[in-house]
C-alpha cells in the first residue's frame, strides 16, 4: 500500500513501516529511544517490534503504562515524565508510542510537552488507533470521566500501521474500530459506506485496502482543517452523544464500561435520528444507517434516568461555544452538517427511537 503525506508527516503501512522508521532513527541519531507501552501490548506487541528495530549503538528504554482508558490520565502523564527525567531524555530524544489510541494519545500528549517537546513516532496496534486515534496530531487524557478534555494538536514524525499487530487484537477491540470506519463512511463516502456494511463480500485480505482508505479519508479532512476551526469537526459525527455516553458509563461503577467504538456506534444511530428532525435526513437513510451499524454492534440498554445525566454531560463537548452545545449531524450520508443545535427534547426523542 502507497504511502500517506499528511500535513507534517507520512503514514507507513506494513513492510514500509520499519524501513522508513529505521531509516529515520539512522538519519537523526536520537540521543535516547524510549518506546511506551501498555500491559498488553508490552507482552504481545513489542518482542516483535523489538526484533525488526534497528537502533545502532543507541539505548533503548521501555516504559509500561497500565491498560485501559480509566489509565489516560495525567498522572499517568507524571509517571512518565518522570520516568523520562530519570533516565535523562534530553530534546533529542525519541518517543515511540506503541499501543491502541489510549497508548497513541497519552503518549503524543507526554512527548508534546516534555521538554515543550520531544520528537515522537506512532506505532498502533489497534483498529482504532490505526484509522483513528493515532493519525492527525489529537493528543491528550481525560479530565476524570470526560474524553479527551486535556491535550495539544501535534503530530509526530511519523504513522506505523502494521496490520499484522491486528491478529494479537481480541475480537471486541476489532470492532470497536470499526465503528470509526462507519463513521468515515458516513461523513464522507457513501461508497465506502456501502462496502462496509456489505462485508459478506468481501474477505480478511480486504481489510488492508479499508484501512487504507479510511487512512485517505481522514488524512484528507484534517489536512484541510488541521486546528478543527470548521471541517475537521465532521470527524465528530457520533462523538458529541458518543464521548457522553462512554464518559457516564466509566464513572458509574455499575455499568460494564462500553469501549470507544461502542459507545460512537450508538452515538452514531442517535445522531442520525437527530438529523432527520434537524437536517432533513431520509427516513429511509436513518433506517440504512441503524441497520447498517446494528449488524455489528449489540444494543445498550439506557435506561430514563441515563439519558438525563448524559444529557447534563453534553455540556462539556469541546465543539461547544458560548454554553451552546454543536452537533455534527448529516443531511444525507456521506454529506455532514457541522454545528447544529438540537433541543433536549429532541435528544430524549432520539432515545426513544434507539430504544424502540
Amino acid at each position: 500500500m502507497d504511502s500517506i503525506t499528511t500535513q507534517n508527516a507520512v503514514v507507513h503501512f506494513n513492510s514500509d513501516v520499519y524501513s522508513a522508521l529505521n531509516g529515520y532513527i539512522k538519519d537523526t541519531q536520537p540521543s535516547i529511544i524510549f518506546v511506551l507501552v501498555d500491559s498488553n501490548t508490552h507482552d504481545y506487541c513489542l518482542p516483535k517490534f523489538l526484533e525488526r528495530l534497528e537502533n545502532g549503538d543507541i539505548t533503548v528504554e521501555v516504559m509500561e503504562m497500565p491498560d485501559g482508558e480509566e489509565h489516560k490520565t495525567i498522572d499517568i502523564c507524571s509517571g512518565v515524565w518522570g520516568a523520562l527525567s530519570e533516565y535523562h531524555a534530553d530534546r533529542k530524544s525519541l518517543l515511540i508510542n506503541l499501543g491502541g489510541g489510549v497508548v497513541t494519545d497519552l503518549g503524543g500528549f507526554v512527548a508534546s510537552t516534555y521538554m515543550r517537546g520531544i520528537s515522537y513516532i506512532n506505532i498502533p496496534t489497534s483498529l482504532l488507533a490505526m484509522v483513528d486515534a493515532s493519525v492527525g496530531g489529537k493528543t491528550g487524557v481525560d479530565l476524570g470521566a470526560l474524553k479527551n478534555q486535556v491535550g495539544v494538536i501535534n503530530e509526530g514524525e511519523m504513522v506505523g500501521i502494521d496490520t499484522s499487530f491486528l491478529d494479537t487484537l481480541p475480537q471486541k477491540e476489532m470492532v470497536s474500530g470499526f465503528a470509526e470506519m462507519l463513521k468515515h463512511g458516513l461523513i464522507y463516502s457513501q461508497s465506502y459506506w456501502h462496502t462496509l456494511t456489505h462485508l459478506e463480500n468481501l474477505d480478511l485480505s480486504d481489510l488492508d485496502r479499508l484501512i487504507h482508505e479510511s487512512v485517505v479519508i481522514k488524512n484528507e479532512v484534517v489536512t484541510s482543517d488541521p486546528t478543527e476551526q470548521g471541517l475537521r469537526k465532521i470527524l465528530n459525527f457520533g462523538h458529541t452523544l458518543g464521548h457522553a455516553i462512554e464518559s457516564y458509563f466509566l464513572e458509574h461503577p455499575e455499568k460494564t464500561a462500553l469501549l470507544h467504538g461502542e459507545a460512537i456506534a450508538l452515538g452514531m444511530i442517535l445522531e442520525s435520528y437527530l438529523s432527520t428532525k434537524v437536517c432533513d435526513l431520509n427516513p429511509s437513510e436513518l433506517d440504512e444507517i441503524n441497520e447498517g451499524i446494528l449488524k455489528t454492534f449489540t444494543k445498550v440498554e439506557i435506561t430514563k434516568q441515563d439519558q438525563e445525566h448524559i444529557i447534563e454531560l453534553l455540556i462539556h463537548d469541546k465543539k461547544n461555544s458560548h454554553g451552546v452545545v454543536k452537533f455534527v449531524l448529516l443531511e444525507a450520508i456521506g454529506k455532514p452538517k457541522i454545528d447544529c443545535v438540537v433541543s433536549n427534547a429532541l435528544i430524549l426523542e432520539a432515545f426513544e427511537y434507539y430504544n424502540r
